[in-house]
């Protein structure tokens, strides 16, 4: 949102609007949310390749002699250990151990990074980084508005850039990002995405967006690329088991409760916010171990959504996060946090409560989707 209340847009508005884009708010952008069909959208990203607008993401850069110790001390990663032009999924704590957001770091250089934060938490892990680094001899640097993210996901994605791009890209590895130059127009291309296929998400000044996009839909066009909305994203990701914050992630929870705890590296060197609480978070789930996160598959129809409880024997064992339809299983799924007795796989008798019917689930381990490499 801006300064005014109203709503923001990216470089690329005009021509959402001229696709016939169904808009929404999302995190005080107006995004779009689907051009056509979500389902064909989504089977598109499974099946071909799918255009998406990220530009709504936080990117913040942080640089100096001192980068990599900032961001050591401020997240729970190690991220002085990421090789230039690789990148990271980590997180960003509180003093307490919940999570305020969960990120990719990219190191663009010896002491260059892009932190790449969710936008409804962008100004949150902006705030808590530059506080972080008092102290240190580096410098935190809003980027927001320097970059318009254009991703291509599927698995027509790497033919289709690579007719744009002379970039090395079967030399790039999965979460690396290179500098290159796709359609003639500087970008950072990263191997990264949030949908469960391969594809490249592209960082590029937001005057070279419209572009960019006219660009690839031209060189996707005999692949079956299409242009996709935030609807899709959310049931590609649910599909691949993927968190989302506000839904799996919270400050209510600790990576630990969250059953991300690898994330949390307590060998590196020197204090990091969060170190003693996310000890103690560590040694609680060791012994008393928390509610896990699962898959839920519909035996039915009725779709759960976040918030509805989780029974089993007339007990409430635990809450849905996210649901949806899901396109590729042709059934309703859900993520949900169940009580550790509850959590394992073909677990009988547990079922969803949706408004007062107790409808059977099936309990399956997460992701309920996952590409053939």
């Amino acid at each position: 949102m801006s300064s005014t209340g109203e709503l923001r847009h990216t470089a690329l508005d005009a021509l959402h609007r001229s696709l016939g884009a169904t808009m929404t708010d999302f995190a005080g952008w107006d995004m779009p949310l689907r051009y056509g069909s979500e389902r064909d959208e989504h089977n598109a990203v499974r099946t071909k390749a799918g255009l998406f607008d990220l530009s709504h993401m936080g990117e913040i850069t942080v640089t100096g002699p001192q980068a990599a110790a900032l961001l050591d001390y401020a997240l729970v990663g190690n991220i002085g250990g990421v090789k230039p032009g690789r990148a990271r999924y980590t997180m960003i704590c509180r003093a307490d151990g919940g999570i305020l957001d969960d990120l990719i770091v990219y190191r663009l250089g010896e002491t260059e990074y892009m932190v790449v934060a969710n936008a409804s938490n962008a100004q949150v892990v902006l705030d808590a980084l530059a506080e972080g680094s008092a102290g240190f001899d580096a410098e935190v640097r809003d980027d927001r508005d320097a970059y318009a993210l254009i991703a291509v996901q599927g698995p027509e994605s790497p033919g289709i850039l690579r007719s744009l791009t002379d970039a090395d890209l079967d030399g790039l590895k999965y979460y690396a990002g290179l500098p290159g130059t796709v359609a003639g127009v500087p970008a950072l291309i990263a191997r990264t995405g949030y949908t469960g296929e391969d594809g490249f998400e592209l960082f590029v000044k937001p005057e070279h967006a419209v572009e960019l996009w006219q660009a690839l839909t031209k060189a996707g066009e005999g692949a079956g690329l299409v242009p996709c909305g935030l609807s899709c994203r959310d049931t590609l990701r649910l599909e691949a088991g993927m968190p989302l914050y506000g839904h799996e992630l919270s400050t209510s929870l600790t990576p630990f409760d969250a059953g991300l705890g690898r994330v949390v590296k307590f060998e590196k060197e020197g204090d990091f916010v969060g170190r003693e609480a996310l000890r103690e978070a560590a040694a609680r789930a060791e012994q008393n171990p928390p509610r896990v996160l699962v898959g839920l598959v519909a035996e039915g129809r009725r779709v759960p959504r976040a918030g509805y409880a989780v029974v089993a024997g007339g007990e409430v064992i635990g809450e849905v996060t996210s649901g949806a339809p899901s396109p590729t299983l042709g059934k309703p799924i859900a993520m949900a946090y169940v009580d550790a007795a509850h959590a394992a796989p073909g677990t009988p008798g547990v079922g969803v409560d949706i408004r007062g019917s107790h409808e059977p689930y099936e309990v399956v381990a997460l992701p309920f989707y996952k590409r053939q490499k």
